[in-house]
Parts: C-alpha cells; sequence; structure tokens
C-alpha cells in the first residue's frame, strides 16, 4: 500500500514538472501575440510609427496570418490603441504629422516561407490627421509578384481629407476598422494572332487561285460598256448636228 501511494505521488510530480516546464515556454507573451521581428507560426507582423518629431519607431500593431494554399490568402489580426498612443496620435495630426506602416518582404504563401529570406521592409504612410479623423478607418493594399513575393504596401484612410474635425478618443480613436486586400499583377490581353494567321492563310488562298484574280474591266464591264455605248453616241450626234450648222450658213452668203 505505501509502495503504490509513492508510486502515485512519483507520477503526479513528473506531471506537474512538465506542466511547469511548457508554461515557462512561453517568455512571458500570451497566446496569440506577435513577435516584434520574427514569424510567429504563419504569421508576419504588421507595424506602425507616430512620433511628433517626425523620427521612425516601429512598433506592432497588429499580425498578417498567412493561410496555405496555391493563392496568396491573409487575414489581419490587430489590437486596440492604447490610452498613451490615442493621446500622441492626436498629438502628430495636430503638429500634420505622419503615419506610417510598414511590413516584412515575405511571400504571402504560407508554404513557402523558407525559400527566401526577408530583405528588409515595406513602408507606406498617411497623414497622422486623415487617420484620427477617419476614426482609424483605413485600407491597406498588399502588392505581390507574379509568385507571390511581397513588393509593395499601401494605405489610404476613409476618408481621406483632414478637415479639422474633433474626434473623441474614447469612442473614435480605439478600435482599427481596416480592410486588407491582395493586389497581384493582371496579365494584359494577348495580341490575335490566331485570327491573324488565318487571315494571311485566306489572302495566300486568293492569291492562288487564278479565278478570283480579275481585272477591273472584267469585274465592272456591265458598268462601263452602257457608259462607252452613251459617249459614242452623244459624239456622234454632236457631230451631225455641228455639219448641219454649217451648211446652213455657207448658204446664207450667197
Amino acid at each position: 500500500m505505501a509502495y503504490l501511494l509513492t508510486f502515485r505521488l512519483s507520477i503526479f510530480s513528473t506531471v506537474l514538472f512538465l506542466c511547469m516546464n511548457f508554461a515557462c515556454c512561453n517568455n512571458g507573451r500570451r497566446v496569440g501575440d506577435v513577435m516584434d521581428t520574427e514569424f510567429n507560426g504563419f504569421s508576419v507582423p504588421l507595424e506602425h510609427s507616430f512620433e511628433v518629431d517626425d523620427v521612425a519607431k516601429f512598433r506592432v500593431r497588429g499580425a498578417l496570418v498567412l493561410k496555405a494554399g496555391r493563392e496568396p490568402s491573409v487575414s489581419l489580426s490587430q489590437s486596440q490603441l492604447s490610452e498613451e498612443d490615442r493621446t500622441k496620435l492626436k498629438e502628430v495630426a495636430a503638429v500634420d504629422g505622419l503615419y506610417r506602416v510598414r511590413v516584412p518582404r515575405v511571400f504571402l504563401q504560407a508554404d513557402r516561407q523558407t525559400e527566401r529570406q526577408v530583405e528588409g521592409h515595406l513602408t507606406a504612410f498617411v497623414r497622422a490627421c486623415a487617420m484620427v479623423e477617419s476614426h482609424l478607418s483605413d485600407v491597406i493594399t498588399l502588392h505581390t509578384d507574379v509568385s507571390g513575393y511581397l513588393i509593395g504596401v499601401s494605405i489610404v484612410t476613409l476618408p481621406g481629407a483632414c478637415r479639422g474635425t474633433e474626434v473623441e478618443d474614447e469612442v473614435d480613436l480605439e478600435a482599427f476598422n481596416t480592410t486588407l486586400s491582395i493586389m497581384a499583377p493582371v496579365n494584359a490581353p494577348g495580341p490575335e494572332t490566331t485570327l491573324f494567321i488565318e487571315q494571311l492563310e485566306q489572302m495566300e488562298k486568293k492569291g492562288k487561285n487564278p479565278q478570283e484574280q480579275k481585272s477591273f474591266f472584267a469585274k465592272y464591264w456591265m458598268y462601263i460598256v452602257p457608259l462607252v455605248l452613251f459617249l459614242m453616241m452623244s459624239g456622234a450626234q454632236d457631230q451631225s448636228g455641228g455639219g448641219a450648222g454649217g451648211g446652213a450658213a455657207n448658204g446664207g452668203g450667197r
């Protein structure tokens, strides 16, 4: 009985030790938190910066979650602005500063992350006052090449103008309202070479067919012959009329 009790306590201590070790592997991050400069599974950080002195100091705004598949598929996970960030954003807007975002240059396909190393970041910006007056409503577009590699990023606000509208921190600047889209290159329509070749072949066949090589007279003789006959008859009438007039004149002179 004592041996069985000792065995159960040993198992319980081992399980407790393993659970404590797994809990400590989190390094203080909550589940789903985005790492500043490294990948967290199939996600990459979306960072932003807004400073009064216009010196960029990027920090995490959210995460682009990449989904596996042939076509690029990305969703966006974002956290709310803190009270300190809301105050700073309004201060930057008051001096007509800039609001910047950046993303790393990566493939937007989750299964191709090992094919190419991260080569810097892509940055875009809008006026901070537009970000404030839009109530954090923006559209972020990710531009890719034909292989799905990220080559550009753009951001616009809705609306995009600064009109000096008063904004309440607590209500209007708490959460982002972001529309995320992917812009891939579109193949331009190619020349209609097949139709052109068919037309050339038809022209070549017509050139080889002697029956279709008709002269101008052979095509329009039914119009030319009546016209010639009419001109000939008109000329004959003019000549006969001119001769009769000449005879009358001679007779009058006697």
